[in-house]
Order: structure tokens, then C-alpha cells, then sequence
């Protein structure tokens, strides 16, 4: 049976992934405008129509702008945890009530083979979430918007077939860059976004022999670039005895406004 991701867009000007498995589509996040899901999943050979669930990890705007569209119009049900729905109340996002389920963190819930389960992570939202998706023994981790990796998001996501893991900004960068203070701060924070060298530090932790990809996430626009994140994240692999021949290099870049190609989750050969 396939077992399969694309991540439509991913960064602070919008979020969405999509996982398959069999007759089953789930959409995790709805981080654009209604028109540009439409757009982004038609380029991967989905219509809204074939989404069964949206999950959501959080109510910041770069993961639910079009949700509200996007519910009502596919008439899908949408999962959160109840403080994200109080939340999501408070940010006018008005899901009719007959398409909202309570999904509590840490709870897992099933569709068709593949279990999906959440797990709490750091960051200034009401109560943001990962997701973890299995089935049939294979392993895939969103994990993103992460002020830090807590021992709990160590354990929920470690031995991952493929991870998506934010690498959002280089510290310098962000520092020189012209965020007021307070906004840089938050970023900086353990409730804000995990920078590339702590990415890389992560990795250290997360890699197994099971890792086939890593895919880098939640770039900032302007306070990173997609060879930078990969040099650094790299950098650190090798300093810590990682070593990748360039044909079987784990680590796989996400974009803002394009999907990834689709990947089918495998494991690594024994």
C-alpha cells in the first residue's frame, strides 16, 4: 500500500503538507489563500474534494488562512486540540460546528491503515502541536515551529523513516536584519523558531539508522537561504561524525510557494 507526503508550501508565508496512504488523504495545515491550495495540491494531482481530514498544529495565520474556505467548501472535518479551537474562535475562524474534532495532544486517531498521533511542541501559540504519521512499521515526523526540541519531541519523533524538521533562521541574520527587537527576541526564544544550527544539533540526536530523509522546513524569507540552512545543518552532522556520500545525502529542501515532489516512504534497505 503507498505511503506518501508532499509538502505544498512551507515558511511564515504559508504551511501545508499533504500524507497519503491508500484511499486516504489528510492535509496538515491550510497556511494559503483557498485559490493557492486549490493551485498547489492541483499540481500534485489533488483536488479538494479528495482531502478526507485537515489537521491543524497551531492557529498562527501562516498554517490556517485558508482553512475557513477550505471546510466549508470540501464540507471536510477539521482536527484540533480544544485550546487551538478556542483559539482559532478568537481569530474569526468560524468551522461550521457539525466539522470540528477535538483531537486531543497526544491522542492518535486512524484513517483507513495509517495511525496519526500528536505531540505537544514550544511555541507562543495556544497549544501547538506536531504530528507523527505510521503505518505498516514506516515513520513519518512534521516537526516545525519549534522554539526548542524538548526531550518529549525527542522521543515522539526520533527514528523517523523521513523527518520534516523547521530550520527556520540564521541567528546573524535575524539579529542584523530589521525585525524590531521584540520580534527578534520572540524568534530567539524557546517559544519561537529553531535556527539552523540547532536544527543540526536536533539531527544529531534524530538521525538513526532508519533516517532516509531529512527535509529542512519553515525557512524565513528574510533571514535565510536554502544553502545556507543546508551548509550549516551539514556542518554540524559532520562535526559530530556524520559523514553522507552526495548520492545518499539525507537532507531535501522545502519552498514557499512550490511543492516538494511527491516521496514515498521506504525504509532503508538492511
Amino acid at each position: 500500500m503507498e505511503f506518501r507526503f508532499t509538502v505544498l508550501a512551507s515558511g511564515s508565508t504559508g504551511n501545508a503538507t499533504v500524507v497519503q496512504s491508500g484511499d486516504k488523504t489528510v492535509l496538515v495545515d491550510a497556511g494559503h489563500s483557498l485559490k493557492k491550495l486549490e493551485e498547489l495540491m492541483g499540481s500534485q494531482g489533488i483536488a479538494g474534494h479528495d482531502i478526507d481530514a485537515v489537521l491543524i498544529t497551531h492557529e498562527h495565520s501562516d498554517h490556517i488562512k485558508g482553512l475557513n474556505a477550505l471546510a466549508r467548501k470540501y464540507e471536510l472535518p477539521v482536527y484540533a486540540n480544544e485550546a487551538t479551537w478556542a483559539a482559532l474562535e478568537r481569530h474569526a475562524t468560524h468551522v461550521p460546528p457539525e466539522r470540528r474534532v477535538v483531537m486531543g495532544t497526544g491522542e492518535e486517531v486512524r484513517f483507513g491503515s495509517m495511525a496519526v498521533r500528536s505531540y505537544p511542541i514550544s511555541h507562543d501559540a495556544a497549544e501547538p502541536v506536531g504530528y507523527t504519521f505510521t503505518e505498516d512499521g514506516y515513520k513519518l515526523s512534521l516537526a516545525t515551529d519549534l522554539g526548542y526540541v524538548s526531550d518529549l519531541v525527542r522521543r515522539s519523533i526520533i527514528d523517523s523513516d523521513v523527518l520534516v524538521l523547521e530550520s527556520n533562521h540564521d541567528p546573524e541574520m535575524l539579529r542584523m536584519g530589521r525585525y524590531p527587537w521584540n520580534i527578534k527576541r520572540r524568534i530567539l526564544s524557546d517559544v519561537g523558531h529553531l535556527s539552523n544550527e540547532a536544527a543540526g544539533e536536533a539531527l544529531c540526536e534524530l538521525m538513526t539508522d532508519r533516517t532516509r530523509r531529512v527535509y529542512l522546513a519553515h525557512l524565513s524569507l528574510n533571514h535565510n537561504m536554502m544553502d545556507l540552512a543546508r551548509l550549516t545543518v551539514n556542518g554540524v552532522l559532520e562535526d559530530r561524525g556524520h559523514f553522507f556520500r552526495k548520492d545518499e545525502h539525507p537532507l531535501r529542501d522545502t519552498h514557499p510557494y512550490e511543492p516538494t515532489p511527491w516521496d514515498q516512504i521506504k525504509r532503508k534497505a538492511l
